[in-house]
């Protein structure tokens, strides 16, 4: 299932539909609304016109239609806006809710030191038990596959019903309790106790009514506070200029009109948007401490990576194979294929990777015969094989040299000349020989991980400074560095000089993010504005940190940037349409409404509003929809593009800005000749 499906699946899920209707009525406590300042506003006036409907129907007024639809959709402005919280929250509760159920009825076959295996409720479960996890089980606990290869089934928490792979000794080793095996079996450590788990900070950090407001957003309100209190003075100066004029304008029309110009559409919103921002982390399997975290994410401009694990794929992987002059290159593939069997590094297996993908080798090549494996070790810092009274090796250029030394033989120029070469390039040269002959070189390289470069730019196209930290020379770096894009790098960095680092870019003005998965890494973790950490990472880098990657993948921190600004782009996308809205429905209602009584008016009713009453309900009843049909929106978001600010900018201005002054002209329209025909006012 696609995300775009998937949202569409959350969006119309009839369940979390009608708790949120539920949830709008909830909302309309005072103490709650309290926290929003323009709807707390939008819910007095919602009062205080239904009092005054009261008295209107004990006094036995003989038409009170106008002022009982203006009552109504005021109130549904009021409801629409909880609405628009609840659903943003509502895809967090359900979720918490179904992995609650799950996990309070799993139970977890945990491994004794001895190996034997006992059924216990997974409320017995302690940071390093070990358990198993057959297909079709519930995984009980959070932890990391130490044994094994399956399919992941993480709906409730993602939203995505396509299985995940999670392998022991990947990088894609994590699993969240409550998910789901659907295939093979697992061996996995428990690394969370009872109170602790994913699913309980994401039920104290996901849901709504427990999340604090961030900066921007109190801001905001303070903002938002202001212009509300600024349209309750200037409409109540419309009263005195009414009655001045023989115009006068009841309570109804008054409340309505200071609705319709207040900033309901992002005060409605407003809550929603950070809410979904927090909620799209979660479904990239990440957990933020605080909205903080993600706002400061949409805001970095520098990029802090460590080279392995985050930039290359973590080991070197074995690229090319050089003979030395008067030796066939296969000759060479087949020692250096034989020499690496008993290899069992990371570095060994890529070499018979190579030399089975490039060069067709493969295990029958010794048949049935019984070969001596040498394996590597860190004294030899060699492996090979003895077949048929031949000595093939492997391994570092001086240990092979040495070895061939001791043969009685000799070592070609071109050999040092190429080992040289390799080492200058920033890569590692192993050398192969056969007896006493140097029969070439291997060279191991970083391998940048997929999409590395692409993404990078990305970065660039966004504003963003990319810097490698890494511990290798300067050399390596640079060509890494190079290769990938960086726009630098740091090498031979210890834990002081990443801290460093940091502090020169803060004390630029600028923010930063790094990731980090070591203790030697928490101080620089809580020195950066954003400090995404390693769920497999120690337990000082997590405290150190703001979000907590439950994947284990430094990449993604690239991902959280982008949340990070699509979070603040759609906050500020929705306020300029706010904005604009309210300017359009203060020239489209106020000439109407007196046109009346000062016919020159009449010129700037532009959209020929019939009366001053189906102009002002005309407003509201858009008022009201506005926010549902926005609903959407603030929760998938604005969608990102790497873009400069500037372009940002002038993008949102031309379609949130023009659209926000085109949509109320034409819907009010639209809306004032139905209530026209259906003669509802």
């Amino acid at each position: 299932m696609t995300k775009h499906n998937t949202y569409s699946h959350f969006v119309w899920n009839s369940t979390i539909i009608g708790r949120a209707i539920v949830d709008a009525f909830r909302k309309l406590n005072p103490r709650i609304q309290m926290k929003n300042p323009v709807m707390f506003v939008v819910e007095v006036g919602s009062a205080i016109a239904t009092a005054y409907l009261v008295v209107g129907f004990l006094r036995e007024k003989a038409s009170l239609m106008f002022e009982l639809q203006i009552t109504i959709w005021l109130w549904f402005t009021v409801l629409f806006a909880n609405f628009a919280e609840a659903m943003a929250e509502g895809r967090g509760k359900s979720q918490a809710e179904s992995l609650r159920r799950a996990s309070s009825e799993t139970i977890a076959h945990r491994v004794s030191y001895a190996g034997w295996i006992r059924d216990v409720p997974n409320s017995a479960l302690r940071s390093g038990d070990v358990i198993v996890v057959d297909s079709g089980e519930r995984i009980p606990g959070d932890g990391q596959v130490i044994e094994g290869t399956g399919l992941v089934n993480e709906d409730a928490i993602t939203g995505e019903s396509a299985p995940v792979v999670r392998a022991a000794g990947t990088d894609h080793c994590s699993v969240i309790g409550g998910t789901k095996l659907v295939s093979d079996r697992l061996k996995v450590r428990i690394t969370s106790n009872p109170g602790d788990t994913f699913l309980d900070r994401m039920v104290r950090l996901v849901e709504g009514a427990q999340r604090q407001k961030t900066p921007n957003e109190i801001a905001l309100d303070v903002l938002l506070a202001g212009l509300t209190i600024l349209f309750i003075f200037a409409v109540g100066t419309l009263n005195a200029f009414s009655v001045y004029s023989a115009a006068p304008i009841n309570v109804f029309t008054m409340l309505g009109l200071l609705v319709c110009l207040i900033p309901t559409t992002i005060g409605g919103l407003l809550s929603a948007i950070g809410i979904a921002g927090m909620d799209r982390l979660v479904q990239h399997n990440i957990v933020a401490m605080s909205g903080r975290a993600i706002e400061a994410a949409g805001d970095v401009s520098t990029l802090l990576l460590d080279k392995t694990g985050t930039i290359t794929v973590g080991n070197r992987q074995a690229t090319r194979l050089a003979a030395v002059a008067d030796v066939d290159e296969q000759e060479l593939a087949h020692s250096a294929y034989l020499s690496s069997l008993a290899d069992e590094t990371a570095e060994g297996r890529s070499i018979v990777a190579l030399a089975q993908k490039q060069y067709g080798l493969h295990d029958g090549l010794i048949g049935g015969l019984r070969p001596q494996l040498i394996p590597f070790t860190a004294a030899t810092r060699m492996s090979g094989i003895d077949l048929n009274g031949t000595q093939i090796r492997k391994g570092a250029a001086d240990a092979i040299f040495a070895h061939v030394r001791g043969n009685a033989g000799e070592i070609p120029e071109d050999a040092c000349r190429m080992v040289r070469e390799v080492a200058e390039a920033g890569a590692t040269p192993l050398v192969v020989a056969k007896n006493q002959f140097i029969l070439g070189v291997i060279e191991l390289k970083d391998v940048l991980k997929p999409r590395l470069v692409e993404r990078l730019k990305r970065l660039r196209a966004m504003g963003i400074r990319s810097i490698m930290i890494t511990g290798d020379n300067s050399l390596t770096a640079a060509t890494i560095a190079r290769e990938a894009g960086l726009d630098d790098y740091l090498a031979e960095a210890r834990p002081e000089d990443k801290v460093g680092v940091i502090r020169r870019e803060q004390e630029e003005g600028k923010l930063v993010a790094m990731t980090g998965d070591g203790t030697n890494d928490a101080p620089a973790l809580a020195q950066a504005d954003v400090g995404l950490v390693m769920n497999n990472g120690t337990q000082e880098a997590k405290e150190a940190g703001n979000m907590v990657d439950l994947d284990s993948d430094p990449t993604k921190l690239i991902e959280v940037v982008e949340i990070g600004k699509q979070l603040l782009i759609t906050r500020g996308a929705l306020t300029t349409f706010s904005v604009a809205n309210d300017v359009a429905k203060y020239f489209a209602i106020l000439p109407a409404m007196f046109a009346g009584t000062f016919p020159v008016l009449d010129q700037l009713n532009i959209m020929r509003l019939h009366t001053p009453h189906s102009a002002i309900l005309s407003a509201v009843i858009f008022n009201a929809l506005i926010i549902i049909l926005l609903i959407p929106l603030a929760l998938r978001g604005v969608k990102y593009r790497p873009v400069s600010a500037s372009r940002q900018l002038l993008r949102n201005l031309m379609i949130y800005g023009v659209g926000g002054i085109i949509a109320p002209f034409a819907l009010i329209k639209i809306i004032d000749e139905a209530v026209t025909a259906l003669h509802l006012v």
